[in-house]
């Protein structure tokens, strides 16, 4: 484990702003306390995930640090989209990008209009402020053309760093997964250049199968919140699965099933952090990137627990396996494209399969409640938030949709909304 002399100079020889920095080092650990450190009845086991996030400019990216110095290449990566698979087949290692925090916010204000939403504005404010780690260690970012908001601030963030578009088909016909398996060969051309390393078949399978037991795990961990009452809190489960996008895949899927076998302990003896009968909540829409634990705090500290996730920092990044029986690079790459078309973001035109994805967890989940959440100014969550609602009625589900940002101004009205939904449960 690195020492914080050694984390320090890290952050000086990768050119962080040290003083705005320390703003950021500062304010974390109020805000660890209040909402995640005050929980009762936590799993012993989530200590580890803890211990990421509560050292999450430190160990992780001095790992990230040491795997430089030894020739190793690290990817940036905005989305879940990106085939990690394909970078870490090539010696690479790949991190999360993501802003989630208010902090970045107004770095990002410097270039983009205000009416982006936060999600963009703290990434690109993490990199233009020189106070993420991650931002500094990746040598290539990978961003892709989701939404319009996006595809403009990558335009911008170039200028900056060098970056890789992976352009987005907007249907899911066969034609479209034929595209998007060319957008695969693209990125494995880039790698390719930027590692000096040649993709092969069996480091490619190796590779699939690593990151097939990641989400093995977290599909494991987030099937033991269907039974009641939920072992573990929404707002823990989230924030396994954002460590997710920046820890070492194989110690990661290791310590989830070593959670997992607590958390099956707990389902065998009917124990959790809420009682039998608290109200279970989903949540849908909008991603949240770490430290972004505002809506699940508001939903818990008001009588209910999330239980489920239809985000991409839900169930979107860890559904579907890659098929793992195809012998030769062409099958591979298409067993990819295959596996990651089948991400329901609503950013494809059609989109039936997000509504299916909503009314199947809805049942799995068994919650009294969905509350669809879109990022402010995210025109794509927020339109196809009719959709959503009209989905949930016809289940004859309660609803509620908000739209917020990393701001805490919103709190209090909006505690005032999920409490209302919450009585009308009870």
């Amino acid at each position: 484990m690195a020492s914080f002399k050694e984390i320090k100079s890290m952050w000086t020889e990768l050119g962080m702003d040290l003083e705005k920095h320390d703003e950021f080092l500062n304010s974390f650990p109020s805000v660890m306390k209040e909402i995640i450190a005050t929980q009762e009845h936590r799993p012993q086991a989530m200590e580890y995930f803890t211990n990421v996030v509560r050292t999450v400019h430190g160990q992780r990216p001095y790992e990230l640090f040491e795997h430089k110095k030894r020739g190793g290449k690290v990817f940036g990566t905005y989305c879940v989209y990106v085939p990690d698979e394909v970078l870490f087949a090539l010696g690479a290692v790949t991190t999360g990008l993501c802003g989630g925090d208010q902090f970045w916010v107004p770095g990002g204000e410097k270039v983009l209009p205000r009416a982006t939403c936060a999600l963009i504005k703290s990434s690109v404010g993490s990199r233009l402020d020189h106070t993420s780690p991650f931002c500094q260690l990746a040598d290539l970012y990978i961003g892709e053309a989701t939404c319009d908001g996006k595809k403009k601030a990558w335009e911008i963030l170039a200028r900056d760093v060098p970056m890789h578009i992976m352009d987005m088909p907007q249907k899911k016909r066969e034609k479209d997964i034929q595209r998007f398996a060319e957008e695969i060969w693209e990125l494995v051309e880039v790698a390719e250049n930027l590692t000096g390393k040649k993709l092969t078949s069996d480091a490619l399978a190796d590779s699939i199968r690593l990151i097939n037991e990641k989400r093995r795990a977290l599909i494991r961990l987030h099937h033991t919140r269907q039974s009641a009452p939920a072992p573990i809190s929404g707002k823990d489960a989230l924030m396994v699965t954002q460590v997710a996008f920046y820890d070492d895949p194989s110690r990661f899927a290791r310590m989830v099933n070593e959670l997992c076998d607590e958390l099956e302990e707990r389902q065998a003896q009917k124990e959790g952090p809420f009682p039998a009968g608290t109200p279970r909540i989903m949540i849908s829409g909008s991603p949240m990137a770490l430290p972004n634990w505002k809506l699940h705090h508001l939903v818990e500290t008001s009588g209910a627990v999330v239980v489920c996730e239809e985000q991409c920092t839900g169930t979107r990044y860890y559904e579907n396996l890659v098929d793992e029986s195809a012998g030769d690079l062409e099958g591979q790459i298409m067993a990819l494209a295959r596996r990651y078309m089948k991400t329901n973001c609503a950013c494809f035109h059609q989109n039936e399969g997000r509504m299916q994805d909503i009314a199947r967890l809805a049942d799995d989940y068994r919650v009294d409640a969905v509350i669809d959440y879109s990022l402010q100014f995210c025109g794509l969550y927020s339109t196809e938030s009719y959709l959503v609602k009209e989905l949930l009625q016809n289940k004859g589900l309660p609803y509620l949709h908000i739209e917020s940002d990393y701001s805490q101004q919103d709190s209090e009205a909006l505690r005032t909304r999920i409490e209302a939904l919450i009585e009308m449960l009870a």
